[in-house]
Parts: C-alpha cells; sequence; structure tokens
C-alpha cells in the first residue's frame, strides 16, 4: 500500500511496537486462561479429597500410568501446585498491566504522529 511507504520511520517502528506488544498480550491472556483452568481443576480435585476418608486408596496420573497413593500426599501436591499456579497468575497479571499501559502509550503517541498526516 502506497500510503505506509509514506510513514515516517519513527511512526512505521511504533506501528511495529505496538504490533510486537498486543501479540505478547494475547500469549500473557492465554497463559492466565490456561493457569486458570488448571486452578479450578486443582480446587475441584481438593473438593473431592475433602468428601473422602483418609484412609481411602487415590491413584494419581503420572503420565500413561496411574500410581497408588494417599490422600494427605496427593493433597500437599495440589496444595502447591495451586500455589504456584496463583503465584504466575499474579506475575503474568503484574506483566499484563505493564504491557497494557505500554500499548496505550504507543497508541497516544500514533495518534499524535499520525494527526497531522490526517485530511483537515
Amino acid at each position: 500500500m502506497s500510503g505506509e511507504t509514506r510513514l515516517p520511520p519513527a511512526v512505521q517502528e511504533r506501528l511495529l511496537r505496538l504490533q510486537q506488544l498486543q501479540e505478547t498480550l494475547q500469549a500473557i491472556l492465554a497463559q492466565k486462561q490456561q493457569l486458570d483452568l488448571e486452578l479450578l481443576e486443582i480446587d475441584r480435585a481438593l473438593s473431592e479429597l475433602e468428601k473422602v476418608s483418609d484412609d481411602v486408596v487415590i491413584y494419581k496420573s503420572i503420565g500413561s500410568l496411574l500410581i497408588k497413593t494417599n490422600k494427605a500426599k496427593v493433597t500437599s501436591e495440589l496444595n502447591e501446585r495451586k500455589e504456584l499456579a496463583s503465584m504466575r497468575v499474579s506475575v503474568l497479571t503484574k506483566q499484563e498491566e505493564r504491557i497494557r499501559s505500554q500499548i496505550k502509550d504507543l497508541q497516544e503517541k500514533l495518534q499524535k504522529d499520525l494527526q497531522p498526516l490526517s485530511p483537515a
């Protein structure tokens, strides 16, 4: 498109940076969604474990194997996974906020850059 080639190099760089930031944001949102699903699954498993007695036989899936284990060990492992996933969600949320702020700033700069190019 001939309109794009007339954009100053600084504006082209900002547009490229904006696109990169938007792609990064999408990746972060996808990771957060995956972690939210994992947390939901962990909460369901912990809820079910609360309903059974301590001496019940429990099997956990490791790859294509089912391994016999006990309630206390599985509960501990699930709580550990839950804590780790929650921390990762927290980190991703901070990254998301930072990137959203960068995107907003970049969009504002681009609007100012492109205003003189708009027909009056």
